[in-house]
Parts: C-alpha cells; structure tokens; sequence
C-alpha cells in the first residue's frame, strides 16, 4: 500500500533565556518595545507534521512518500529523512524562500515568545499529486495533514476528482479555517483525525453532528490523551486502544503524529484497525519519553517487548511478522 504524507515541513529553533521576561517589560513603555534577550541554550529540530509522520513511518519501514514545499536549506535535513526511509523525490523546492520555522525563546516561568515563518510551506498549493502519483506508480492513501490552506483544499479536491482514498487530519489549522473550507475537507474523507477538542470544535464549525459526520467518512479517529483512541465507523460498535505504559514523560510534543504514523503504517500492512491503533499507540509512547519529536529511536527488539507486554502475545506475533 502507497501511502503519502502531505503536510508542513519545519525547522523548531528553541531557546532558553534564564531570567524572566516580567522583568524587562515596563508597564508605561509597552507601545514602544525594544528588546533583546541573552539566551544560553538553543535546540535547533527538525519538525513539521509532515516529516514527523513520515518519519515514524519510515522507521517502521512502510517507505512513505512526502508532500511538502521547503527551501533550499532543506539538504541536511532531506538527507536525515532519507537516511530513516522516507522518499523525499517530491518535496518541492523554493527558489526564494526559506524552510519554515518557528523561533520561540523560553524563560525562567515557562513563559514564550515566539515566532513561525511560514516560508517555502506556502508553494505547498502549487504541488499536483498527479505528478506523485505518476512517479510512484500510483496512491493508495494521501494524509492531508496541516499544511498551507490553499494546499489542503488542492489536494482535498484533487483526491475527490481522481478517486484517491484521503485522510484528513487538518489539526493546528482548524483554528483558522471556515466551516465551508473545513466541509470539503471532511467530506468523503476515508479517515478523520483529530483529538477531543478539535472533534468538537469540527461539530461546531460545520454545523453537522457526529452522526452526520460519520455518515459523510468511513473512520472517525479520535485520540483521546493518557486515555488511548477511539475508532468509529456508522452502523458499528466504536474500538477502544488504550496507550502503552510510560517509561517516563520527557515531552508530549509530536505524540499525535507518532500516533498517526503508526497506524498509517498498520493499514499499509493490512492489520485490522485495532492492531493499527496500538501500533500508533505505542510509538506515540516512544516520543513522549523522548525530547524532540524526531529524537526517538526504534529498537525493533524493544519495541516488541513493550507492545507485547501493553497488547498481548497474539497482537504481537500479528505486528511482528511485519516489523523487520
């Protein structure tokens, strides 16, 4: 099964400053701000939705293919996808614009400023899956993950006139989008995604319920935090996951696409759907244990001696015949 992976390709450049930003502002100055802050730590990571769940799907070795614009910075980090399995042959490159990034400095109290520059991620519009699909040999799923608008209503569109199954996860950009624009995003979608909060935030910008929505996709998937996912499908009883133990709790950034990356690389497979939801569920595990949402490494030995012990010795025989 081909699958690909639209969605917004990023670099996360995240510093700390050890003092607090209380105490640089002045209360009667704030119209004319002039700042700057002496920062003693950065993390630069590579992030974006899109390279998040491929990449976890290319450690489970379902070969994704990326959709995605970035710039001409975007070699090293082409390189290190690849290195993890991931086809990057159609990541468009812009002739004038940087990779996206998100600038965010930390203080003392947890407090941010920051800063995303959607840069090269707005030429995503301007990518046919046509083409994809004629240099892979054809689509069998397109993820449309959050991305520039323009291009997820494309590719939407697109996959409704050329008859390619799609799953709509449009996740950050909810907040932005209209009910109409989120409508034909949802519409005819094989799968939904999103997490409790966008579910009723999709409810509320459409005007349709949950029973209208499940009749308008073929799977609603909905992960619902420490308490796992639930899958549902019209005229049948909902499945349950819930999530594997935690070895401990490093950052929660990147659970969602991890999750999305395993169970994508389950239907590639052909595992049922609740096979499909604990391998998501269990690589999402991996990265809340780990800083960075491409930091995590998959042990294959490890990985089944954790999903055996949280599933059970038959659901890991099922996945372990296709994790080489």
């Amino acid at each position: 099964m081909r699958i690909a992976v639209s969605g917004s390709i990023a670099t996360d450049h995240l510093m700390t400053f050890p003092g607090r930003f209380a105490d640089q502002l002045v209360a009667d100055q704030l119209h004319t701000v002039s700042l700057s802050f002496l920062v003693d730590k950065l993390d630069v990571r590579r992030g974006g939705v899109g390279a998040n769940i491929a990449f976890g799907m290319g450690q489970l070795g379902t070969a994704p293919v990326l959709v995605g614009a970035a710039g001409a910075d975007f070699d090293e980090y082409r390189a290190w996808l690849e290195r993890h399995g991931v086809d990057t042959d159609s990541v468009r490159i812009s002739e004038t614009l940087h990779t996206a990034r998100f600038v965010c400095t930390t203080d003392a109290d947890h407090n941010q400023i920051g800063s995303f520059y959607t840069g090269a991620m707005s030429e995503a519009r301007l990518i046919e899956l046509k083409t994809v699909a004629d240099r892979t040999g054809g689509l069998d799923l397109v993820l449309i993950g959050a991305d520039d608008p323009e291009a997820m209503l494309r590719h939407t569109e697109e996959c409704k006139t050329r008859d390619i199954a799609f799953a709509a996860d449009f996740s950050q950009q909810i907040a932005r989008m209209n009910g109409d624009e989120i409508r034909i995003l949802v519409d005819g979608a094989a799968y939904l995604f999103s997490n409790e909060y966008e579910k009723g935030l999709i409810e509320s910008k459409t005007g349709w319920t949950d029973e209208e929505i499940l009749g308008r996709v073929g799977h609603r998937v909905t992960t619902l935090g420490a308490r796992g996912v639930r899958i549902e499908r019209a005229g049948e009883d909902p499945i349950e996951v819930g999530c594997a133990e935690e070895e401990r709790k490093a950052d929660p950034t990147g659970v969602g696409d991890a999750f999305r990356a395993g169970f994508l690389s389950g239907l590639a497979w052909g595992v049922s759907l609740e096979r499909a939801a604990q391998v998501g569920c269990m690589l999402a595990t991996l990265v809340i244990e780990t800083v960075g949402t491409q930091e995590y490494q998959l042990r294959r030995a490890h990985f089944m001696d954790r999903f055996t012990k949280a599933y059970g010795h038959d659901a890991a025989q099922e996945v372990r015949t296709h994790l080489r």
